[in-house]
């Protein structure tokens, strides 16, 4: 059964294109011949490719169009944070309005050229640990008390205990994920729940950061994408990237990128979060089989960490 809402507005390429050419007509040169074609199709939003340099991102729903509200309002300052780290963030070139019988605000930000890290080999991603650490150094920043909110990422892990735990025991039910995986993403999960709670002020958190939001050019990190979930909470949330994109070695060189600048509990909670997002994963996987092979791989990992 397919897990993808469906789309509550029809996107097509003369409405992407007179809704560029109308409202960015004046910023992007060649605006109404530029090449135009739809790259990427997700819950939330559509990407389309315009021309080389330049991407469309248009909301499909009603529910996801705050999060392109949220984006334009805090990436701005996110990537000038990151520039001097050499990684790139899609900060919005032009922010559109709704307009052309489209609903909602949609955005022009920049085309990051390169593969995608679900499509590249975890031993290879570890080429990224230094890289990928600066970058969130330089985003887990305080946050300003109007921060975007959002419920369910960088939030006590307490408050998602309820999930977790029905998600657990559907695939335990139905799935066919090997049981042993199961009972040790259940047990990270469960010392996470025990480890104190981020005793710090809200810092800055991508909220999805896992292996399909990172972008390689030549063999190194080249962009974040996707903050559609930016928001600011327990920085733990982030840190569960060591066992969604690394294996082993490359999550010892991104831990040892990082320094001491998150305590033990907050790895103990960080482990807990990549055993949350895996089973998230696992449920909700039916259009995406590379993610299914995601959640796998990572509570393969769990599973290797907890045995060391």
């Amino acid at each position: 059964m397919p897990d993808m809402p469906a789309a509550e507005v029809a996107i097509s390429a003369e409405l992407v294109r007179s809704l560029v050419v109308s409202q960015a007509g004046d910023v992007i040169r060649d605006a109404a011949t530029l090449p135009l074609a739809k790259v990427a199709e997700g819950w939330d939003n559509e990407l389309w490719r315009l021309g080389h340099d330049f991407a469309v991102r248009l909301p499909r729903r009603a529910r996801s169009a705050p999060l392109v509200l949220n984006e334009q309002r805090a990436l701005p300052g996110i990537a000038s944070r990151l520039e001097p780290t050499g990684v790139g963030v899609p900060a919005p070139l032009v922010t559109g309005h709704p307009a052309l019988g489209y609903p909602w605000v949609w955005s022009i930000v920049p085309w990051f050229e390169g593969d995608g890290g679900l499509g590249i080999p975890r031993s290879e991603r570890g080429e990224w640990a230094e890289t990928l650490a600066m970058a969130i150094g330089a985003l887990h920043t305080p946050a300003p008390a109007d921060h975007p909110e959002n419920p369910v990422r960088g939030v006590p892990l307490a408050a998602r205990a309820v999930a977790v735990a029905d998600r657990l025991a559907l695939l335990r039910n139905s799935s066919g994920v090997p049981p042993r995986l199961l009972d040790r993403g259940e047990d990270r999960w469960d010392a996470g729940l025990r480890a104190p709670v981020w005793p710090g002020p809200p810092l800055w958190i991508h909220g999805d950061l896992h292996p399909g939001n990172l972008v390689a050019r030549d063999g190194r990190l080249s962009a974040i994408i996707d903050f559609g979930d930016v928001t600011a909470g327990d920085p733990a949330y982030d840190l569960a990237v060591a066992w969604l994109a690394f294996d082993a070695p490359g999550r010892e060189r991104f831990r040892d990128a990082l320094g001491g600048r998150y305590d033990a509990a907050s790895w103990i909670r960080a482990e807990a979060w990549a055993a949350a997002f895996a089973v998230l994963l696992l449920v909700h996987s039916d259009d995406h089989p590379e993610y299914r092979r995601l959640g796998l791989e990572s509570l393969e990992e769990i599973a290797g960490a907890s045995r060391g």
